[in-house]
């Protein structure tokens, strides 16, 4: 059973914040983790694959409950939401479940190291006294959709990802179950359809940002198509301009070919 938002002794203090840690300046991400964020949300605002308005964000804090720690997601996406006009209140900082009125309908973890708890507690975890790994949170808090992409494959026990690079989680009756085959997602193209977010996700090989070819998580379409970036959509234009720019410059030619042969016959082409 999914777990209240707020407790009744929360609702009481529901709009007193002022103890949370809503930003700490913290650096935790390594650099593939974070172009990775980058790819996932910069292509849902450039080419607009979902009506607005939207929330697409990446590390900043999921608070489901006014006392504890927030959950972290590496990229969360949440529809029908739109931020505040002006973020001076820290009411508006950061993702308030209670503010926003509803949790995301995507989060989305990157693996980075054997040590972020996605599907299963680490030592480290353990240690600390922690009891709940991530995709538990996600669950008890009632995320629609919980995807993991291990893209150096770190976390590959048989409880974790078992070899797979991408699975993706949906819930039913308070329970995650898995929207990926049974050895998940193994190779790049096989796309995984999110029917209530209207996108699906793949994994695609490729340059992005750089001329370096690794595997990245990317938005697609329904044809399991790549949601292009900006850049990605400003090189298509390109190349549909040049291709239409010489097309015409072949009519033209075949033109100027077409006239001198009407004069050479002693037909002015003009009056053709």
């Amino acid at each position: 059973m999914t777990q209240p938002l707020l407790d009744a002794e929360e609702i009481v203090t529901e709009l007193d914040i002022s103890h949370l840690v809503i930003e700490d300046d913290t650096p935790v991400d390594n650099f593939q983790s974070a172009q990775q964020q980058r790819l996932l949300v910069e292509p849902l605002y450039s080419s607009k694959p979902l009506p607005l308005p939207f929330v697409a964000e990446a590390n900043v804090g999921l608070f489901y409950k006014l006392k504890g720690d927030p959950i972290v997601p590496d990229m969360m996406l949440s529809l029908g939401v739109q931020r505040a006009e002006d973020f001076s209140a820290r009411r508006d900082r950061s993702y308030f479940v209670w503010e926003f009125g509803k949790v995301p309908e995507v989060c989305i973890e990157i693996v980075s190291n054997q040590e972020g708890d996605e599907l299963a507690l680490s030592q480290k975890s353990r240690q600390k006294g922690k009891e709940t790994c991530k995709q538990d949170i996600y669950a008890q808090i009632g995320v629609p959709y919980y995807v993991v992409f291990d893209p150096l494959r770190q976390i590959q026990t048989e409880n974790e990802m078992n070899g797979a690079l991408l699975r993706v989680w949906t819930l039913a009756s308070g329970r995650y179950r898995e929207l990926t085959p049974t050895e998940g997602v193994v190779a790049v193209g096989q796309p995984v359809w999110l029917e209530t977010v209207g996108l699906g996700l793949t994994v695609w090989e490729g340059q992005f940002e750089e001329a370096v070819t690794r595997l990245w998580l990317r938005w697609c379409n329904s044809q399991g198509q790549v949601i292009l970036t900006g850049a990605e959509g400003q090189e298509v234009e390109r190349q549909r301009a040049e291709v239409e720019r010489q097309r015409a410059e072949v009519e033209r030619q075949r033109a100027d070919r077409l006239a001198e042969k009407l004069r050479e016959l002693g037909i002015n082409p003009d009056q053709v």
